[in-house]
């Protein structure tokens, strides 16, 4: 999806500056709601899940800094606060409840456009990485759950951890010391056969997978290599 399709929240009780804000945002092609009191924001925030919240911090009935720590409890979404404070203390506390970013009053129509670009940009490249794709194999960091098309692969947490981090370098050789120091937190001892084992076991459920060609070789004195070859080395 692109940014000119993405759907913004402003959260603004000035009606005239809301007004401006979403007739910009309108002719760059985004998707417009407003909310015009913090707790109208919270119900949208929730039932809406705008792909950005645009939050005024002086806001009636709740302010923007109890909006944004309450919204944080069941909103992942980028929050960027707008404010006439300029005070370093509000920034700080803005950013301590959840906020992404901070925009200063008066607000620069094409600054802020490129905050929300910026923090749009961000959040898809987190929930990139959040799921990994290949064909129909699909790895969830999130779940910890793994699929190859319909059909799911029971894995532990460390098994779950081995094949992510081997995905995430598809492709190429991950050496048995980074496995375990990344996976471990300590450094490899030339003893330690805990990677070996996870990835055993692994190994067992990909190939019990039917009809699927995703392996993982053991590349000799090097490590692990994740591909979709049929054959594996041992």
């Amino acid at each position: 999806m692109q940014d000119e399709q993405k759907h913004i929240l402003v959260v603004e009780d000035d009606c005239s500056l809301a007004e401006w804000i979403s007739d910009y945002l309108l002719d760059h092609g985004y998707t417009i709601t407003v909310a015009s009191q913090g707790d109208y924001a919270l119900e949208m925030i929730e039932e809406e899940v705008p792909d950005l919240v645009l939050l005024d911090v002086m806001m009636p009935v709740k302010n923007g800094f109890d909006v944004c720590k309450e919204a944080r409890s069941f909103y992942r979404g980028p929050i960027l606060f707008m404010t006439a404070c300029v005070e370093d203390g509000d920034e700080i506390k803005g950013l301590e409840v959840g906020a992404d970013d901070y925009l200063t009053k008066p607000i620069r129509p094409q600054v802020m456009l490129a905050h929300i670009k910026a923090l749009l940009r961000r959040a898809t490249d987190d929930k990139v990485k959040q799921q990994l794709e290949f064909g129909d194999l699909v790895l969830n960091a999130n779940a910890k759950s793994v699929k190859i098309g319909s059909f799911s692969l029971e894995l532990n947490a460390n098994e779950f951890d081995v094949f992510w981090l081997l995905a995430l370098n598809v492709g190429t050789v991950v050496a048995r010391t980074e496995l375990i120091t990344q996976l471990r937190g300590i450094e490899y001892d030339g003893f330690d056969r805990s990677i070996d084992i996870r990835v055993s076991r692994l190994r067992k459920k990909l190939l019990d997978a039917p009809n699927q060609p995703y392996k993982i070789k053991t590349v000799r004195a090097k490590g692990y290599l994740f591909c979709r070859e049929e054959q594996t080395e041992d």
